[in-house]
């Protein structure tokens, strides 16, 4: 089992205990404001929350943030960037996730600052990748990015899930993406989370 959440809390939900298997994709969706992306945030350990968050049977109490933020990979709505460079954000050379996202081997050279919002995603989530996390929490990876795109990062996503098991919440507003990548679905209704469908 790679991520379990047991009496997990944070101010806007209800506890909640939740297992999401290796292999699996799981969307959560709800109203804007209802939690989504702060329950995202509370699992990677940059918000506040109670209760308890496990990775492979591994605590996130035990481990310093750095070293759980790397088995669990947030990738925010809008990705941060910290150097003026795309390159220097890829210490190991980066160049395994650009092709299947569209990408050229030269974005690497590019500057942060003439990136498309579009870019930034993909960009962000080739980041993510290189760190090989065991769970993946996406806030809405593809709301900036055209259907051809948005279809690469889908695909590419499922790659992972299935070949190197990992375990993948996904925060999407739409419902045709929701049905396309999973037949696991959760859904945030008045501070709790429920399973819309699951199958």
């Amino acid at each position: 089992m790679s991520l379990q959440l047991r009496g997990f809390h944070i101010p806007l939900l209800s506890p909640l205990d939740l297992t999401v298997a290796d292999g699996w994709l799981v969307t959560l969706f709800g109203p804007s404001g209802a939690g989504k992306s702060l329950m995202l945030r509370a699992i990677a350990d940059l918000d506040p929350h109670q209760g308890e968050c496990l990775v492979d049977g591994i605590l996130q109490s035990s481990l310093p943030p750095p070293r759980w933020r790397r088995l669990v990979g947030l990738l925010p709505a809008e990705p941060q960037w910290w150097y003026d460079r795309v390159g220097d954000h890829f210490p190991a050379g980066g160049r395994q996730f650009l092709e299947p996202l569209g990408l050229p081997p030269e974005c690497l050279e590019w500057e942060v600052s003439r990136l498309s919002s579009g870019e930034r995603q993909r960009l962000g989530l080739a980041r993510l990748l290189e760190n090989e996390p065991r769970v993946l929490l996406l806030d809405e990876a593809t709301a900036n990015l055209d259907r051809h795109n948005t279809g690469r990062v889908e695909q590419l996503i499922r790659q992972q899930a299935r070949q190197r098991g990992l375990a993948v919440l996904w925060v999407s507003h739409d419902p045709e993406q929701r049905q396309r990548l999973s037949g696991r679905s959760l859904r945030i209704h008045q501070g709790r989370v429920e399973r819309a469908t699951w199958s």
